[in-house]
């Protein structure tokens, strides 16, 4: 019963990542074995570099806030009534339902910097000169990385309904007894929520977390939509893309791709581990 599954995996998943792996030790050509050049090349570029220092600014700041904002969320629609509740989750959970790239455009408009002279369309620009500050073009910005900031705002604010529905599901599955337990102790809501209700939703956090690190390990997307890649925007799977549908280096693409892979990983390692111990309680 095994042996379909099985072979569904070693061939559209194992087979190609040995093959890329093989790959990524061959010239741009992906016909001469090059050993660890492609390597060595990538890891003493500056660019290259940047890149993995944009990919670590993704990890540390997306899954956090996009953890954060889910859990407030998910407990502020947990305390209105049912109707109330189904609107505001339908309004945090829309921006789930539209694809990374329609998501980017409509960002997109929101980041816009007309030519000096036309009108002031992009609504972040309207707002600094609303407080008496100069539009300024916000994606082509190079100096610091206030245009990735920018672009992670984009993913958060896609996974943000995600993060809720799964932390609301847990925060409502949280004991009633543990609740009244801390309000009779005289806890405040704020104390009840931080140590009562947070460590016991901590696997469903956990889970939340990881799903959202791996995909942010992956983006692409959005990075292609606003910037191209450029302004120091880059991360790996941009790179990826570069190096081998603009580039056709299948060599130095294949080399990224297992960079990547390697980061990823530990946290399905991780993942994984945490899912056993979730069914372990339940």
């Amino acid at each position: 019963f095994l042996l379909p599954a099985a072979t569904l995996v070693l061939v559209i998943l194992m087979y190609p990542l040995v093959q890329t792996i093989i790959l990524s030790f061959f010239n741009a050509s992906g016909k001469r074995f090059i050993g660890f050049d492609n390597y060595k090349e990538l890891f003493t570029s500056a660019d290259f570099l940047g890149i993995l220092l944009n990919n670590f600014l993704w990890v540390a700041i997306v899954p956090f806030f996009t953890v954060a904002i889910g859990l407030v969320f998910a407990s502020l629609t947990n305390r209105v009534g049912p109707s109330r509740e189904k609107i505001f989750k339908s309004l945090i959970f829309m921006p789930m339902s539209i694809s990374f790239v329609a998501a980017a455009t409509i960002w997109g408009y929101a980041y816009d910097y007309p030519p000096p002279g036309r009108p002031q369309t992009g609504l972040v620009n309207a707002i600094i000169q609303l407080f008496g500050g100069q539009p300024q073009p916000l994606l082509a910005i190079e100096d610091g990385h206030l245009n990735s900031f920018l672009l992670m705002i984009v993913v958060i604010w896609i996974n943000a309904g995600f993060s809720m529905v799964m932390l609301s599901a847990a925060i409502k599955a949280v004991p009633e007894e543990t609740i009244e337990a801390a309000r009779i102790d005289g806890a405040s809501p704020l104390k009840i929520f931080l140590r009562v209700i947070v460590p016991q939703v901590r696997g469903t956090i956990m889970a939340v977390f990881i799903t959202t690190v791996i995909g942010v390990m992956k983006v692409f997307d959005v990075i292609l939509a606003m910037t191209g890649g450029n302004f120091n925007t880059s991360v790996l799977g941009y790179e990826y893309y570069r190096l081998f549908f603009v580039e056709s280096n299948v060599g130095g693409s294949a080399a990224v791709v297992t960079v990547l892979c390697l980061l990823i990983a530990p946290l399905m390692w991780l993942q994984i581990r945490t899912a056993r111990h979730q069914e372990e309680i339940r």
